[in-house]
């Protein structure tokens, strides 16, 4: 039968072609048509999905390998239908291999952006750039002359993985290693210094703590000194004014002593013997005897004292 029935997608954006003319043209249609002078064209205009392996050069001459997917769509059908041959067999098979230089050219355009990209940082800040690349290829893809061309707009792009080459990597991983190991030392010495700094506060505490009691001590025993003190000084004030009071006192009994004697200051002894009332008293008398005898010892040549004399005095000096 020259006769066909075309049946499409929604995905698909279909032209129908008849002797050179557009015969229709849109998504998912589905027709009859003549073979011999009919030429179908299908482009299709859902999302696909690249993936790509990028070697690039970093900029301090390092070899990395990107590894990614791009996410694209084509938007302007008519575009891309005029510029590459989309054209079906009845089967719907593709009559060339236009339609996969579609992805190739994205392909392309993706390293050249990432190449750019990659080529201005060192591998370090490479290696941790992954969402930085993926920015750089999704605005080139935009910014693309030939995407716009072919009526084509990225949809996303995504980098899942920076890697260098195996000889590089080992370094790196030594390098992270020993830097790991640096710092877990200097955690240990961190901690170590923690605990001597901790016990140093301790030390330094009870040693406050110690001063303070001592300060304490100090205190009580000033204070205690003190007491001391005001007990001396109040003592010393009660001495001196016994002490005063005893010497007024004394004042107060020379002072009456001396106004009683002062009348017999020009009386006598032996005035004053016998207004004591001592002329009656026997040996008195022969103690006054005695006195006089020795007052004038020279005059005398001899003198005899009897024994009952001496006897008598004796006795009446033993009785009561």
């Amino acid at each position: 039968m020259m006769f066909s029935f075309a049946k499409f997608g929604p995905t698909d954006y279909v032209i129908h072609f008849k002797q050179g003319r557009i015969r229709r043209e849109g998504r998912g249609l589905s027709f009859f048509y003549w073979v011999p002078t009919s030429s179908i064209v299908s482009v299709p205009v859902g999302s696909a999905d690249l993936p790509f392996v990028f070697q690039l050069l970093t900029g301090d001459f390092q070899t990395v390998t990107v590894q990614g997917q791009l996410t694209y769509r084509v938007v302007e059908p008519r575009k891309l239908a005029d510029l590459l041959n989309f054209t079906v067999n009845p089967a719907g098979h593709y009559l060339s291999t236009d339609p996969q230089k579609v992805g190739q050219r994205l392909i392309n355009e993706a390293q050249t952006s990432s190449a750019t990209s990659v080529s201005q940082r060192p591998l370090r800040d490479i290696l941790r750039s992954a969402d930085d690349i993926s920015a750089a290829i999704f605005a080139g893809l935009r910014s693309s002359e030939s995407a716009q061309m072919l009526g084509i707009e990225p949809v996303r792009v995504s980098v899942t993985s920076v890697t260098p080459t195996p000889e590089m990597g080992r370094a790196l991983e030594a390098e992270a290693r020993e830097r790991l190991q640096q710092e877990a030392d200097m955690a240990v010495y961190a901690r170590r210094n923690n605990a001597v700094a901790e016990e140093r506060k301790i030390k330094e505490s009870e040693l406050n703590t110690e001063i303070a009691v001592e300060e304490k001590k100090r205190l009580i025993r000033e204070t205690q000194t003190q007491a001391d003190i005001s007990i001396e000084e109040r003592r010393k004030a009660l001495v001196e004014l016994q002490a005063d009071n005893e010497r007024k006192s004394a004042e107060t009994k020379a002072f009456a002593l001396d106004a009683m004697l002062k009348p017999l200051a020009g009386i006598e002894w032996e005035k004053l013997v016998v207004l004591s009332g001592g002329a009656t008293d026997a040996r008195v008398t022969i103690a006054h005897a005695f006195r006089e005898l020795a007052a004038n010892a020279a005059r005398i040549g001899s003198l005899n004292i009897t024994p009952d004399l001496l006897q008598s005095l004796v006795e009446g000096r033993d009785k009561p």
